[in-house]
């Protein structure tokens, strides 16, 4: 069956700024994709988004994720790389490594993570072992397929262990998951979700897992911006 590209508005006008300047370029060599993009902008530009894990980047953003270092391959730390010429890209990493520990009161910070995805799977390489058991919230009550979905690496390779709500208020069972801690001895317990609309009880998590001499793993992908503004 041939693939068609989605039809595409014969004028449609991008939001201010969505766009690069030389987009001109790609409008020249390939219309099609071009007027996918514009499209999409169009989209992003006149509907309400409610989706946690979007969001609406600056043309400052824009502009630097369409810049010359994506040509750049930077495999490795800032002086330790694996290719010459990575001067410019050990700068830039240098430099919002410097702002999120400054941003988040850190020691140190890893900003390499293209994806939150990413980012976890680098925690549990970091902090377990393949068959380790791990409590994280079930996906029937808001967690994320890297929270132990049986097709994701998550589920394939540990042993994750379901915590849920509790079904008359909504909120996170604490009770049954302190019960589920002491039975289980997790490895590690996983505080967020991907649609639970609340705000979890971090101290609590805390005492939990160090009752169980659990690592706890916090997946704030969604809420981190509110974190970083002191929300």
């Amino acid at each position: 069956m041939p693939v068609t590209s989605p039809a595409v508005p014969a004028a449609v006008s991008p939001a201010p700024d969505a766009l690069p300047q030389d987009f001109g370029a790609l409008l020249r060599q390939d219309p099609e994709i071009a007027g996918v993009l514009l499209a999409e902008s169009d989209r992003q530009a006149n509907t309400l988004q409610l989706i946690a894990a979007e969001n609406f980047t600056s043309p400052a953003v824009l502009a630097a994720l369409g810049s010359p270092l994506a040509n750049k391959y930077a495999e490795g730390y800032p002086g330790a790389r694996h290719h010459g010429g990575c001067e410019h890209a050990d700068a830039a990493e240098r430099v919002a490594v410097r702002r999120a520990t400054a941003l988040f009161g850190a020691e140190h910070a890893n900003v390499q993570p293209h994806s939150g995805s990413s980012a976890v799977l680098a925690a549990y390489a970091a902090l377990l072992r393949p068959g380790d058991t791990v409590l994280a919230m079930g996906l029937p009550y808001g967690g994320h397929l890297t929270h132990g979905a049986p097709g994701n690496f998550s589920g394939r390779w540990f042993d994750f262990v379901g915590y849920g709500v509790d079904p008359d208020t909504g909120l996170i069972d604490y009770t049954r998951l302190r019960a589920l801690a002491r039975a289980r001895r997790p490895k590690a317990i996983v505080c967020g979700s991907i649609s639970y609309p609340r705000h979890p009880d971090y101290e609590l998590f805390r005492e939990i897992a160090d009752e169980a001499g659990a690592y706890l793993i916090v997946d704030a992908a969604h809420p981190m911006g509110l974190i970083a503004g002191g929300a």
